[in-house]
């Protein structure tokens, strides 16, 4: 490991003079909490009586949480119905301290929830509103306006795909191109979207499996040495021809992540989970801790080191978590 604790320290220190852009798809995460005692007798299936609700900010709104507690100042941009769900949502937001200027609200969005139904600890269902085709409406020119003037003010910026709609050619285009002139970095958490052309972009950090399926190539060895896998280190090769950033991350589970930059050798960075009771959102808190390290000087290596000990913590959460600067210092203490 190549970062030091005092260096760690030194940009986590840093970290409450970043803001950092996050465009992308934002949800709304509800979860309903019940018990199951009976079938019911309309259908052979279960009922369940609620006990409880919540909701927390799901998408593209995960990774601004993971910047606000990491001490940085996330701002949003997105869209979202002007209905109740996307009240909620913005409460959550704001509560949070989350900026929100750059989203944008109209009457005929359907503002994206996730609804999951749980019993007993087991989730029973899942129930998705998704948003209506957001082509034509990202070409409105208020949302260009806004994504412009929040592009002035900020350090850097996540683009951070969940296959939603919002992140089109145009908009991913105006955000690097202001970012290029700026002299920012940005960052590019993938989905499964081929025709994106992000290329210019600071870096990107798929997972495994959506390098495979991006580079059209199949994991033959998913165990295989990260530094020694021929088919992983074509799927690099492959995305770096295809995306031509500066910088790939390619998150890799209990592998840690494989990295690779200009035309230097990959470099392998073991994982740093203790223990692992749920991976939900942890690609977010990857990619808002390499951009905010970024942002305040850290090497590329630095900023992954950095980004996998502070993902060793989350999936050691249940749900989706988010972790502090003071939890990773401990962590980092640990290794020391």
């Amino acid at each position: 490991m190549n970062l030091t604790l005092s260096r760690a320290r030194d940009l986590l220190g840093r970290f409450a003079d970043c803001r950092v852009l996050v465009v992308g798809d934002l949800m709304l995460d509800r979860y309903v909490h019940g018990q199951v005692d009976r079938i019911s007798p309309e259908a052979p299936v279960p009922v369940v009586k609620v006990l409880r609700e919540r909701s927390v900010p799901g998408g593209a709104c995960n990774v601004a949480l993971n910047i606000q507690a990491l001490g940085g100042h996330a701002e949003l941009s997105g869209a979202i119905g002007t209905c109740g769900m996307g009240d909620e949502l913005l409460g959550h937001l704001h509560r949070a301290g989350v900026g929100t200027e750059g989203v944008y609200r109209a009457d005929d969005i359907t503002t994206v929830v996730k609804t999951r139904i749980l019993a007993d600890r087991q989730q029973m269902l899942r129930v998705d509103h998704e948003a209506a085709d957001l082509i034509d409406l990202m070409s409105v020119p208020e949302f260009a306006c806004r994504l412009d003037r929040v592009m002035a003010k900020v350090h850097g910026v996540v683009l951070e795909d969940y296959g939603k709609g919002v992140l089109r050619q145009s908009v991913v285009s105006q955000v690097l191109e202001q970012a290029r002139a700026r002299g920012v970095p940005s960052g590019f958490d993938p989905k499964d979207n081929h025709e994106l052309d992000v290329r210019g972009v600071t870096f990107a950090t798929p997972n495994r499996k959506e390098a495979f399926h991006v580079a059209g190539l199949r994991d033959r060895t998913p165990e295989a040495d990260p530094l020694r896998d021929v088919h992983l280190g074509l799927v690099s090769e492959r995305l770096r021809d295809l995306w031509a950033p500066e910088h790939l991350a390619i998150t890799l589970g209990p592998q840690g992540m494989l990295l690779k930059s200009g035309d230097g050798d990959a470099q392998h960075v073991s994982t740093r989970a203790r223990e692992v009771f749920d991976v939900s959102g942890a690609g977010d808190t990857v990619i808002a801790t390499i951009l905010m390290a970024l942002c305040v000087g850290a090497t590329f290596r630095e900023a992954a080191e950095l980004a996998n000990a502070a993902a060793g913590i989350v999936v050691a959460k249940l749900g989706t978590a988010t972790t502090t600067p003071d939890e990773l210092l401990a962590a980092l203490a640990e290794d020391q």
